[in-house]
């Protein structure tokens, strides 16, 4: 895999798409993520916040193209590009305030992670460079302790320990908040602080980036409009292989057309309720709206939510369609193509998230009952009763390591495993496989030239006892 700097200093020297594509690929789940606990799971404002951050990198490659890793710059570059369009926004929402009392009903996460998310951000800056790095590998990257250690100049007993203190470094600072965090701390991080970004941004952010370092800061309502040829491209291309069957073609051409006439409205709205607001805000808070503009205003704005929660839903059809495209072997439309890297990094993502949520699954039952699980039953109650996760991953895909053995005294004992690699359709290490460890985290390792995983798995097995 090309190193973050190198990809940096061949954009700066050449302005190369496909190089600054890569770099969006690799970080924009880590700088999405946190822009999105920042903003109080408000993904319009994650998707400005990602937009700024990437368009900056951008301007700056030149002078970042020395740096190993670029994780520990995006991520503060995400706090405080974050910090300061919330501070513009919560502005905005103060002056309307009095006149807007629509509930807000979200559906609240599960209450550990419900009660770290808003803290989690500002106690990592409270964090020395160095310490924040570690822990955006090990954690946020979910990387192995050997390649913590290269990437910060470390071998592999030294990066452990670098990341045990950065940690308890990082529970202080959130106990300094009010949070005492408990010996789970690793395994939610793990679990949690990256997300899935929205299918599509990344393709978004790459155009709008660089055009954006060369034209100046762009809104994201003209990145869109720049990048549209380019995003329905990308659209059709992931659609393509899932309209073998006809009624999904037809569904996805109905959807776009939908979708192009719910953001003009979408776009007409919102200008109309800024030029409101800022009506209401030039007028100062002695002078109130008439009842009828207050009307006007109300009616907006519910139309205004209506059509994002419409939108929302379209943008769940589109994910579907996509992960149906990506398994179906269907013959593709005439013209669009597939690519086997893309596919193969999609089932990555997926089979990824699925050893993320059972590795959750598995200390909670532990919790629960004082001992580990042995097989995917015991683990029902943890998983709500799921036997297949997104993109299509199923339990008989997976199998137990160690099942019945494993100990807190070796975290990095391997748990779960794809029970089959699967072979990489690059150049490179022939065959993949993801594993999930006792300590919560998921690791993607690549094998030998001989197609063998030994290196990884031996000294990560309990051996069975003697008879």
């Amino acid at each position: 895999m090309t190193p973050d700097f190198e990809l940096l200093a061949t954009f700066a020297r050449t302005n190369s798409e496909d190089a600054f594509a890569e770099l969006v690929k690799r970080h924009v789940n880590l700088v999405y993520s946190a822009a999105l606990r920042q903003a109080g799971g408000d993904a319009y404002l994650a998707q400005d916040v990602a937009q700024t951050v990437f368009s900056d990198l951008a301007r700056k490659a030149g002078s970042l193209a020395r740096r190993e890793t670029l994780a520990g710059w995006l991520y503060t570059s995400a706090h405080f590009a974050a910090a300061k369009i919330i501070r513009a926004e919560t502005r905005r929402r103060d002056r309307e305030e009095k006149f807007m009392r629509e509930p807000i009903h979200e559906s609240a996460p599960e209450p550990d992670w419900e009660t770290l998310r808003p803290l989690l951000d500002s106690a990592m800056h409270d964090l020395k460079e160095a310490d924040r790095d570690a822990i955006l590998l090990r954690y946020f990257e979910n990387r192995q302790f050997a390649e913590v250690g290269t990437r910060l100049g470390l071998n592999e007993n030294a990066a452990r320990m670098r990341v045990d203190r950065a940690l308890e470094k990082l529970r202080t600072a959130l106990a300094r908040r009010g949070l005492t965090a408990t010996a789970a701390l690793a395994t939610t991080l793990s679990a949690h602080a990256v997300q899935v970004a929205p299918a599509g941004l990344s393709a978004t952010l790459t155009v709008a980036s660089i055009t954006a370092a060369s034209t100046g800061t762009l809104t994201l309502v003209k990145i869109m409009t720049l990048t549209k040829v380019k995003l329905a491209v990308s659209a059709l291309v992931m659609a393509g292989t899932a309209t073998a069957f006809v009624w999904q073609h037809q569904s996805q051409e109905q959807l776009r057309s939908d979708n192009a006439t719910l953001s003009q409205q979408l776009a007409k709205l919102k200008s109309d309720n800024d030029t409101l607001s800022n009506r209401l805000a030039s007028a100062g808070d002695s002078q109130k709206l008439s009842d009828g503009q207050l009307a006007e205003l109300l009616k907006l704005r519910g139309e205004v939510g209506q059509l994002r929660r419409q939108s929302d839903e379209l943008v769940k059809v589109k994910q579907q369609l996509q992960t149906v495209a990506t398994h179906l072997t269907a013959t593709p439309i005439q013209g669009t193509v597939v690519s086997p890297e893309d596919q193969f990094s999609l089932q990555e993502i997926h089979t990824v998230n699925a050893m993320k949520q059972l590795g959750l699954a598995m200390r909670i039952y532990a919790n629960n009952n004082g001992r580990y699980a042995t097989n995917f039953d015991q683990l029902q109650n943890e998983l709500g009763g799921k036997t297949n996760f997104s993109g299509n991953i199923s339990l008989d895909s997976i199998e137990f390591v160690n099942a019945g053995l494993v100990n807190d005294t070796i975290p990095d004992m391997i748990i779960f495993r794809e029970r089959l690699p699967r072979r990489t359709p690059w150049d490179g290490p022939p065959w993949q496989r993801i594993y999930g460890l006792a300590d919560g985290s998921v690791q993607t390792i690549y094998s030998d030239k001989n197609g063998s995983f030994d290196e990884f798995e031996k000294p990560r097995l309990i051996p069975p006892p003697n008879p």
